[in-house]
C-alpha cells in the first residue's frame, strides 16, 4: 500500500451564504489546489459528499464540478451517508491512493441548505434515519438525540448544565475560527435559559444547518515530497456501523460504529488514544460530543461530563475536542462536515490554524458519523 497523505485543503465561511452548491464547492476546491500547489490537471479522480443536492436544483455533482476545474474527462463519484458523508468520501479517496488508482484525488463536499427554511430542512433531515419507525411517527434527529441524553443522565447522573459546558466550550472555541457559522460567546446560563428543542435539549444545544464546502487534495506521499509543500500523513482509518433504528440498540448511551471505526483506525495507527493531541468530533447535539468522547476511548464509560466539566475537552486540556468550534459552533453544512474536520487536522499539523492552534501538536483524529451513529468512519493524521 502508498502512504497517503493530505497536500492541501480549502474551505468556504460556514453559515448562510448568498453562492450556489456548485460555486461555493468550485471556490473551496481551488483553494485546496492553490495550497497543495498542483495543478487542476494533476488531479486523477473526484470524490463528491452531498446529501441535499436537491434543494439547490443540482445532483449529479461530480462532471459538473470536474466541468468546472477544467479537468471533464476526470472521474468521479457522488457520495452520500447522511451526515457522515464527507468522512466516507474521504475514505474513499483514501483507500484509491493507497491502493495505487491514482497519485492525487480531490475529495469535497458541501451542502446548501438554509434558503430552504427549518421545516424543510428538518424533514427531509429525518429521511436520514430509518424512517419507517423513526421519521415517520414524529421522532425527529432532536428528539432521538434527546432520548440519548435522557438515558445518559439517568445513567450516569449527568445534568443538563453538563451538557451546556460542551456548548460553551465549542462556542469559545469557534470565536477563533473565521470561517464558523456561530461566533458568538455564550455561557452555561445562556444554553440553559435558550428555547426548549427536545427535552433536555436546549437551542444552544443543538447545531445549526449551515451552508458551506469543504475540500482536500489526497495524494500518494510521493506526490506529496515531489510537489515540496506542507503535508500530513494519514496514519489510521476505520469504519463501523449500528443499527439505524435506536430502539433496535443494545444500549442508549453507547453507539457501537464510533467504538468499532476508531479501534479499526487505531490499530491501524499503530497508537492508542492516549497518543491522539486532539480531535474533531461529531458534536451535532451536545450529548454527542459527550458520548463519543467515551467511545473514542478518552474517557471511561460515564466520564465524559466530567471531563467536560474539569476542563479538560478545552484547548489547553489533555484532550482538545473541537478546536475548530465543532459542529455546534463551527457549522454543520452536512455534506461539507467530514472532509471540513480533515481540513482542520490538515491546519493544526502544518502550523496554520491560528490562534486556535493546539500547542504541540503532532497527532489528530477526526471523527464523523451519519444520522444517530448508524454509519461512522474516524481518521488519524501526524504531522510530517
Amino acid at each position: 500500500m502508498e502512504k497517503v497523505c493530505v497536500l492541501g485543503a480549502g474551505s468556504t465561511p460556514y453559515g448562510k451564504l448568498g453562492e450556489s452548491l456548485v460555486e461555493m464547492i468550485v471556490g473551496a476546491s481551488a483553494g485546496a489546489i492553490e495550497d497543495a500547489g498542483i495543478e487542476p490537471r494533476e488531479i486523477g479522480a473526484a470524490y463528491i459528499s452531498n446529501v441535499f443536492g436537491i434543494a439547490d436544483k443540482q445532483v449529479h455533482l461530480g462532471p459538473v464540478i470536474m466541468s468546472r476545474l477544467g479537468i471533464p474527462e476526470r472521474p468521479s463519484l457522488s457520495i452520500e451517508s447522511a451526515c457522515g458523508s464527507g468522512s466516507v468520501s474521504f475514505r474513499e479517496a483514501y483507500a484509491n491512493v493507497a491502493a495505487g488508482f491514482y497519485d492525487a484525488v480531490l475529495v469535497t463536499g458541501a451542502e446548501k441548505v438554509t434558503h430552504t427554511g427549518t421545516a424543510w430542512t428538518t424533514t427531509y433531515f429525518a429521511y436520514c434515519s430509518d424512517f419507517f419507525y423513526e421519521g415517520s411517527a414524529g421522532a425527529s434527529f432532536p428528539g432521538l438525540f434527546a432520548s440519548m441524553a435522557r438515558a445518559y443522565m439517568s445513567e450516569y447522573g449527568a445534568t443538563e448544565e453538563d451538557f451546556a459546558r460542551v456548548a460553551v466550550k465549542n462556542h469559545d472555541n469557534g470565536m477563533l475560527n473565521p470561517k464558523a457559522h456561530l461566533r458568538k460567546k455564550i455561557t452555561v446560563d445562556d444554553v440553559l435559559s435558550s428555547a426548549v428543542v427536545a427535552s433536555p435539549l436546549k437551542l444552544y444545544d443543538c447545531c445549526p444547518f449551515s451552508d458551506g464546502a469543504s475540500s482536500a487534495i489526497v495524494c500518494s506521499e510521493r506526490f506529496a515530497k515531489e510537489h515540496g509543500g506542507k503535508y500530513v500523513e494519514v496514519i489510521g482509518s476505520g469504519r463501523g456501523g449500528s443499527p439505524a433504528a435506536l430502539q433496535d440498540r443494545k444500549h442508549m448511551t453507547t453507539i457501537d460504529s464510533t467504538r468499532i471505526a476508531s479501534e479499526a483506525a487505531y490499530r491501524m495507527a499503530g497508537i492508542s488514544p492516549s497518543d491522539v493531541d486532539f480531535a474533531e468530533v461529531h458534536d451535532c447535539f451536545t450529548i454527542a460530543e459527550v458520548v463519543n468522547g467515551e467511545d473514542l476511548g478518552f474517557f471511561e464509560k460515564g466520564k465524559g461530563v466530567e471531563a467536560a466539566r474539569e476542563g479538560k475537552t478545552a484547548r489547553g486540556g489533555e484532550i482538545p475536542l473541537n478546536p475548530s468550534g465543532g459542529l455546534k459552533s463551527k457549522g454543520h453544512p452536512i455534506g461539507a462536515t467530514g472532509v471540513g474536520q480533515v481540513a482542520e487536522a490538515y491546519e493544526q499539523l502544518t502550523g496554520a490554524a491560528g490562534e486556535r492552534a493546539v500547542k504541540g501538536a503532532e497527532v489528530g483524529l477526526t471523527h464523523n458519523f451519519g444520522a444517530t451513529g448508524a454509519s461512522c468512519a474516524v481518521h488519524i493524521f501526524r504531522g510530517a
